[in-house]
């Protein structure tokens, strides 16, 4: 007899199909569920998680796996499950709910709606019994039933004042833009006062922001590596070192393959949520290129070549996509891939004792372990090779040198050994989903990475992805929101026959990442082509997204799903905020192929300009925008065939110049001058030799030939 499953089997999402045997009769969100809701009277129960969410796992094996829970559900609401990462646009207006309600936001969210929509009731995870200080699940089911039956009064009272502070919530960004901009007085201490902002949070003892749990916040690393870099502020540059270096060292890294974790439960950076995301990945790769340009310690471009190393191994799809990510849990445990003991250790060196020795010194594994009373270890570095050297042989003398080398060879055994080992466990689970926006950071991470640490299959492997992406996803300019199994994702059922090359347009983080990244790749390759995709991006973009009554963009287009709200992404959370990423697309085309798009970049960053500044944490790519909109572009301009230009480019990348646009112009191609025009225009070729101009704003340099003049100018 065939297995049962629910509605989800008919999707494509990863996710959803890991609910597609529940037996709660499970819905897609769709007309279908709505309507039923509608029909019947009945509330919605919406669910929202996705793939590699541990404490998503953690409700399913427990309620939604759960006969009696699953029989409860089905009997009292309309049940509808939903991934966050294909329909971000309902866990943008569903997170707010919990917010506003006083509790903390997160995965899985459990939202209640009447049929219409409206959210009465919120909170994430539920227990099967009551426990963690919060009541079962079961008694919450019975609760929320009882009073849409019998006190419908005050559930729509409840639905009507959430929707209302909803509706507020998205006016704030819209209101930021009718007030004042910022001032001149504001604007010329913008990266200090937001430095100082988030030094009153950063932990100068093991770096990054608060206590715990830990997250990377890349984006106000970013600001702090400006202001620290840029303006000779030595806390802020010292802070994002040290954040850097515990983040490497800590168990938020995997020391075996490479890669992030997607935080730490600790203030330590030692004990992750073992779950690797896409996202974090891309941002931290750039921001440890970065940090190599800034601060030239080898360890961050080392870093970044085995996060690479990662991804290519683990998260590429055969057609060169990235996929989404990589789950915490397997075996049905979390972390049980990634931590070690010390019987696990020696039978993965086998007969080789110092290896097992520097390996356990190193990696901190100890027969207690550190990891949730098993005994396990979550590898750090705990020790340097050389450290763990001198415990093995304090007294090494003249022989300490040698010492010290068969010490690293071990050490390079040891981590070879280990890693085949853990590749025969039973794998964590991945979701092959290749999101556009994802992937739009990652690409455009890849080509400015690969140029900056001369490593030319970056840049090819991420003009490969685009590729895949542009041919599969890009209709008239538009950005569709992932592939799946090769196809654009959605329901099985809408994926055949004629429909099938039919893309649904995405939100407005596709659009944005995928458009900043074309320039990625026009900087990393001098292929005029992709300014042109990025300005057709950009153009969809505000044809659909922008709107001149708020002086802003919505996260959603203006022909997609009709909610009960249409939000307004201009906080960045684990990523960075669309909007502020939509204006830096608009910018950057300002200032290498028309100035039509400045007026769109300038208005809603500097609206939110005095908001940003006090609130950097939830505002730092904002405050990057308005940093290169008000100290202005540094572009670089070289002039010549790309053969000859070469010498010059390779320069321009080594520099660490966040507000950067590198544009090489081919004098004997037309096309090349006309795609930038605005960054060529006024500036002469000579025949036979490149030459490069640097412009700081509309000032710019008398033309360079040698990568040492165009490495003082950039100094």
């Amino acid at each position: 007899m065939a297995a049962r499953t629910n509605r989800l089997a008919n999707e494509s999402s990863p996710y959803l199909l890991q609910h597609a045997r529940n037996p709660v009769e499970w819905y897609p969100w769709g007309p279908e569920a709505l309507d039923l809701a509608r029909r019947e009277d009945r509330p919605i129960l919406l669910s929202i998680g996705y793939a590699a969410c541990h404490w998503c796992h953690v409700m399913e094996r427990e309620s939604f796996e759960d006969e009696a829970i699953a029989r409860r559900m089905n009997e009292l609401f309309v049940n509808v499950k939903v991934d966050r990462e294909e329909r971000p646009d309902l866990d943008h207006i569903y997170q707010l709910v919990v917010q506003l309600l006083g509790r903390s936001g997160g995965w899985p969210l459990t939202a209640f709606l009447t049929p219409d929509q409206r959210p009465f009731f919120a909170g994430t995870y539920f227990p099967p019994q009551d426990r963690y200080g919060m009541p079962g699940f079961p008694k919450v089911l019975d609760a929320v039933s009882d009073a849409y039956r019998n006190r419908r009064g005050e559930v729509e009272q409840t639905a009507q004042e959430i929707a209302q502070a909803i509706e507020r919530a998205q006016r704030a960004p819209a209101l930021a833009a009718a007030a004042p901009s910022v001032g001149q007085g504001e604007s010329s201490d913008l990266l200090r006062r937001a430095s100082r902002q988030l030094l009153a949070r950063f932990d100068d003892r093991h770096g990054g922001f608060g206590t715990r749990p830990k997250f990377p916040n890349t984006m106000s690393l970013d600001v702090l590596l400006r202001r620290g870099a840029l303006e000779g502020d030595r806390v802020a540059a010292e802070s994002v070192e040290l954040a850097l270096d515990r983040m490497r060292e800590g168990g938020i890294w995997d020391h075996l393959r490479g890669g992030f974790h997607r935080y730490s439960t600790d203030e330590r950076w030692l004990v992750p949520h073992f779950e690797k995301m896409l996202y974090d990945n891309a941002l931290l790769l750039r921001l440890y290129v970065d940090g190599f340009r800034a601060f030239g310690k080898p360890i961050y471009a080392e870093t970044a070549r085995e996060l690479v190393g990662y991804l290519f191994a683990e998260m590429r799809d055969a057609e060169g996509g990235f996929y989404a990510s990589q789950d915490a849990d397997s075996e049905g445990s979390e972390g049980k891939f990634f931590v070690w003991t010390l019987e696990q250790l020696r039978a993965a060196v086998g007969d080789d004792p110092l290896a097992y020795d520097v390996a356990r010194l190193v990696f901190g594994i100890t027969a207690e372990g550190n990891f949730e009373q098993t005994g396990a270890t979550v590898l750090s570095q705990h020790r340097t090779v050389e450290q763990a050297a001198a415990v093995l042989a304090p007294d090494a003398g003249q022989g300490a040198a040698a010492h010290l080398e068969r010490c690293r060879e071990a050490l390079a055994r040891a981590k070879a050994r280990m890693l085949a080992a853990r590749e025969a466990r039973p794998r964590p689970a991945r979701d092959d989903k290749v999101l556009a926006s994802w992937n739009g950071l990652l690409i455009g991470a890849l080509a400015d990475a690969g140029r900056a640490l001369d490593e030319p299959a970056w840049v090819d492997a991420a003009a490969r992805a685009f590729a895949l992406l542009e041919r599969k996803l890009v209709r008239g300019g538009r950005v569709g929101r992932y592939l799946k199994d090769g196809a654009p994702g959605g329901a099985k059922a809408e994926r055949g026959g004629a429909a099938a090359d039919d893309v649904r347009p995405g939100f407005l983080d596709d659009q944005a990442y995928l458009g900043n990244a074309a320039l990625d790749l026009y900087e990393a390759t001098s292929d005029p082509r992709y300014i042109e995709v990025a300005r057709a991006i950009a153009d969809a973009m505000l044809a659909h997204h922008w709107d001149e009554a708020v002086s802003g963009f919505y996260f959603t287009p203006d022909d997609g799903d009709a909610l009960i709200a249409r939000t307004q992404d201009v906080f960045d959370q684990a990523v960075p905020s669309s909007a502020s990423m939509a204006a830096l697309l608009c910018l950057r085309l300002s200032e290498v192929a028309d100035e039509r798009y400045l007026s769109p970049a300038e208005r809603q960053p500097v609206a939110l300009a005095p908001t940003a500044v006090e609130n950097p944490i939830g505002f730092g790519q904002t405050v990057c925008v308005l940093d290169r909109l008000l100290r202005g572009g540094v572009t670089v301009v070289v002039l010549g065939d790309a053969a000859a230009a070469g010498d010059l480019t390779r320069e321009a990348f080594k520099a660490y110049l966040p507000n950067r646009l590198i544009a090489v112009v081919d004098p004997a191609r037309p096309a090349s001058a006309a795609a930038a025009r605005v960054a060529a225009e006024g500036k002469p070729a000579r025949p036979g030799t490149a030459v490069a101009y640097v412009c700081r704003g509309r000032t710019c340099s008398a033309p360079v030939t040698t990568p040492a003049e165009l490495r003082a100018l950039l100094r």
